[in-house]
């Protein structure tokens, strides 16, 4: 009872730790149920040629996703702070430069932007932009192929999916206390 109350204090630096390792996890357990979710759902008249290497892109996908909401949890230069350590920290994981990781997630914000366009539904723009990024116009029925547009119900058990790969902050801040410096 008593450990129950006592929340743990985590720094910008170890916030990013549990961040990045916490999408790191769910997104090497959960891509594979994605991916077969994606091949055998009835929207698509002819199965999706996704790989499973394809784990990349949905893992950017899952990134911006989630880093999107750190300005709705956190004030400007402590999500700024924060954003910066997550992208270290992803950079030195991948042993690229932080410029670059940074680069390829701007890449991809601006993509997500640009295929949910006008929505500003960040659930939303992570379904279409998978839709998009694993190229399933190609395998939909005719007319919504035609309209270049995901079926809406595809994208409705799409968005179920990805909620699940957002980052819980309110289960977060029951559990942790923030400490800035």
């Amino acid at each position: 009872m008593i450990g129950r109350l006592i929340k743990k204090r985590l720094d910008t630096n170890k916030l990013a730790n549990v961040f990045v390792n916490s999408l790191l996890e769910i997104t090497e357990n959960g891509f594979s149920d994605v991916r077969a979710m994606i091949l055998d759902d009835n929207a698509f008249i002819s199965t999706p040629e996704i790989p499973e290497s394809a784990e990349d892109k949905f893992l950017l996908v899952v990134i911006v996703g989630n880093l999107r909401y750190l300005d709705n949890h956190f004030e400007v230069s402590e999500a700024k702070e924060i954003r910066s350590q997550i992208v270290r920290k992803f950079a030195a994981i991948y042993d690229i430069q932080e410029k670059d990781f940074e680069k390829a997630i701007q890449e991809y914000d601006q993509f997500i932007n640009r295929v949910n366009h006008p929505s500003k539904n960040t659930l939303y723009g992570m379904s279409k932009a998978v839709f998009h990024k694993f190229q399933l116009n190609e395998y939909q029925e005719t007319y919504f192929k035609n309209m270049l547009t995901p079926n809406p119900l595809f994208l409705k058990r799409m968005d179920e999916i990805m909620i699940n790969f957002l980052w819980d902050w309110d289960a977060f801040f029951r559990k942790h206390k923030m400490h800035f410096d």
